[in-house]
Order: C-alpha cells, then sequence, then structure tokens
C-alpha cells in the first residue's frame, strides 16, 4: 500500500491533464509548450491521488467523462534522454465500475512533477 501524503501540511503539486474523446493525443503534440494539445484541465493534488480520484475530479468539470459507459485511458507523457516526448500507458478507469488500476496512485505509477497526463474519454 502506498504512503499516504499529510495533505494539510504537504503542498500540492500541478497536474497538467489533456483529454481527447476516443483516442490519446500524439506524443510530439506535447514537444512545446506552445503547440499543446487544447483540452487542457489543471489540477492541483499529491502524489498519493489515485486515479479514481483524478477521474472524480475530471468527471466535475468535463461531461463525457460522467457517461455511464465512459471509461478513461490514462497515459503520462513525457520527454525520455534524448528531449522527445514519449507517452506510457498506465491505466483506465470506468465511470460506474470499480477495476484494478482504481486505487493505483500517481506515485506507484511513477508519476513525476512536470509530466503531463493525457486522458482518452472512450464512450
Amino acid at each position: 500500500m502506498a504512503e499516504k501524503v499529510d495533505r494539510t501540511k504537504a503542498c500540492p503539486f500541478l497536474l497538467r491533464c489533456f483529454l481527447r474523446p476516443n483516442s490519446h493525443n500524439r506524443p510530439d503534440s506535447f514537444q512545446r509548450e506552445e503547440s499543446l494539445p487544447r483540452d487542457e484541465l489543471q489540477i492541483y493534488t499529491w502524489t498519493d491521488a489515485t486515479l479514481r480520484e483524478v477521474t472524480s475530479l475530471v468527471q466535475g468539470v468535463h461531461d463525457l467523462p460522467r457517461r455511464r459507459n465512459a471509461r478513461l485511458e490514462f497515459s503520462f507523457v513525457y520527454p525520455d534522454k534524448m528531449g522527445k516526448m514519449v507517452m506510457r500507458e498506465v491505466g483506465s478507469v470506468h465511470s460506474s465500475r470499480k477495476g484494478p488500476s482504481d486505487d493505483a496512485t500517481l506515485k506507484e505509477l511513477r508519476f513525476q512533477t512536470g509530466d503531463y497526463i493525457d486522458i482518452a474519454v472512450c464512450t
């Protein structure tokens, strides 16, 4: 089980999420700040946030992930050693039922501050 963060004492960090219906954005669209995908959601959270918790935050501001049959597929986007942006799938969360990725925390999934999260919202 992941180590819990004392959220009353620890400062949250900015989590930059990008949503796209039915598919992921291309990794190269994250190469430069001015070419980032349009549908960005900025969330302040902690390293012990689960994918289910991130899903709930996304559902609070977007209609598409609220659909009963929606599945959110999460990928981390970050630069490799050569500076090229790569995408790594880390899990999926179904909007209306519990699944194996729900309780995975950002820290357990090896998220690093500065990485992006790309979310394909499949309906």
